[in-house]
């Protein structure tokens, strides 16, 4: 009858977990793939709202480092991505702010950002379906030319 037990209360739990989120999104710099900025979300506990984040400075094969930020809410997140440079990233959470640079995989808390963004937004880490995604900025209209006599 032991041996059955186990595997019972391994069965009753996986609801429990179910409710945990646990999921991330990329940024992929300039189309390419191994140079990416990454939002991972982890939710250690079902009865938490609170959920453990990191960000994922890539540039493949030189450098890959996870970086921790400070904790958000399970079911909401908005984390805004803005040029700031060559190669340099300005990541905005509430009131959080974070440098990352892909060249190096280096990441930073950025103290005392200014009072604008350092540059053009290029996206956002959001939920959308359900889903934690990276939603790219709205392109501008390109102008349209007139026909050629």
């Amino acid at each position: 009858m032991r041996p059955i037990l186990k595997p019972l209360l391994l069965l009753l739990a996986l609801p429990l977990l179910a409710a945990c989120e646990y999921e991330g999104a990329a940024f992929i710099v300039n189309g390419n793939k191994d140079e990416n900025i990454s939002l991972v979300r982890e939710q250690r506990w079902f009865w938490s709202s609170e959920v453990d984040q990191a960000v994922v400075v890539s540039r493949m094969p030189t450098c890959m480092r996870r970086h921790d930020i400070k904790s958000g809410v399970a079911g909401s997140v908005k984390m805004e991505v803005f040029e700031a440079g060559s190669s340099l990233w300005a990541l905005k959470q509430g009131k959080n702010w974070y440098l990352a640079s892909t060249e190096k995989c280096e990441f930073q808390r950025w103290a005392e950002p200014p009072d604008e963004p350092p540059g053009r937004l290029v996206g956002t880490f959001s939920r959308k379906n359900d889903k934690l995604e990276f939603i790219p900025a709205d392109k501008p209209a390109k102008p349209i030319r007139p026909v050629e006599e």
